[in-house]
């Protein structure tokens, strides 16, 4: 039984017996080791920042559960179909979507789930560097096979979109925007992005990599001095400090219902759920893409997720990747 299995297991048995102790005998049968080895376990535990009294003829009882993402957590905090059917949690690892990658040539399950701790190499849009302090954030990527052709993968950035947006506005009762295509904002700074990424053939997906990061309880000193778009934290937004696997778990739901949607009824429906929190239509907005600067009024959304612009001339002009800023 490797350390992760150990860990969930004694986690399962404090769980199920809620206040009561768990004898070490009880621990030891169900991992297959002695005493002494449970013993050990149960200081990994407490070194992941679990409180767990020890007593005597008694056995051990849990006290405080700490804020990590380990996958007997947030597991037990699903009720979804698919996503969230397998969850690996790294303490640190380069990059979420590299480690999604891999497990996806392997044949990992659809709705497998990566969380890291920290990043480092975390990666945004463009070849950016996406800042991943440990503790402090979430660092997710969720594996997907769509049946669709890989002209469409892009409709998966604004199901992850519209999720985000909902789990940041119920998690931390924040008023929320997104940036067309993948940025989700709250007051106008960027508080999480997204970067999908695909292994297809012509006319085959083989899986996509939703990666997803969330700035949930960053400081503002924690932020680098370069970044290109103004940023923010839930925590600096709504004043409090804030549930990283509550929000990993809220996040998982809305992705669950929303990739049941889109599997039942197409992108027509996940469109209209971002399109609730997309705040440009009628503003006059700069556009970078394909080596060009453009800029126009937002006339809104083709049904394939392309902006639709009308530049200063009246004629139209249909975007389907750059960044976009207000202007």
């Amino acid at each position: 039984m490797t350390g992760q299995d150990a860990r969930t297991t004694i986690l399962t048995l404090f769980r199920n017996t809620g206040d009561s102790f768990v004898s070490g005998a009880q621990i030891s049968r169900a991992l297959g080791v002695s005493r002494t080895a449970v013993w050990k376990k149960i200081e990994q535990l407490r070194l992941l920042g679990y409180a767990i009294e020890a007593v005597p003829s008694k056995g051990y009882r849990l006290q405080v559960t700490p804020d990590v993402l380990l996958p007997s957590e947030v597991k037990a905090g699903l009720d979804t179909e698919l996503i969230g059917r397998e969850v690996v949690y790294c303490a640190e690892t380069d990059s979420t979507n590299l480690r999604a990658h891999e497990l996806g040539k392997a044949g990992a399950l659809e709705g497998t789930v990566v969380l890291a701790d920290s990043q480092t190499a975390g990666k945004g849009r463009l070849g950016r560097k996406w800042c991943s302090p440990a503790g402090v954030n979430l660092y997710a990527s969720v594996l997907v096979r769509p049946p669709v052709a890989p002209r469409y993968a892009s409709q998966l950035t604004f199901l992850s979109a519209a999720a985000v947006a909902r789990a940041v506005a119920e998690i931390g009762d924040l008023p929320v925007t997104v940036k067309w295509p993948n940025d989700v904002l709250v007051h106008g700074r960027k508080v999480a992005g997204l970067l999908n990424e695909l292994d297809a053939e012509t006319e085959r997906i083989h899986y996509l990599v939703l990666g997803i990061g969330v700035n949930i309880n960053m400081d503002s000193d924690q932020f680098p001095e370069d970044l290109r778009y103004p940023a923010t934290s839930m925590m600096l937004e709504c004043g409090r400090t804030l549930s990283r696997r509550a929000f990993a778990c809220c996040l998982l739901r809305h992705l669950d219902s929303l990739y049941a949607l889109y599997l039942a009824r197409g992108f027509e429906p996940v469109l209209a759920a971002w399109q609730e929190y997309f705040d440009l239509t009628g503003r006059i907005v700069e556009v970078d893409y394909q080596d060009r600067r453009v800029i126009g009024c937002v006339k809104g959304l083709g049904n394939d997720g392309a902006l639709l612009l009308e530049l200063s001339d009246g004629s139209p002009e249909r975007v389907l990747a750059g960044d976009v800023r207000p202007l």
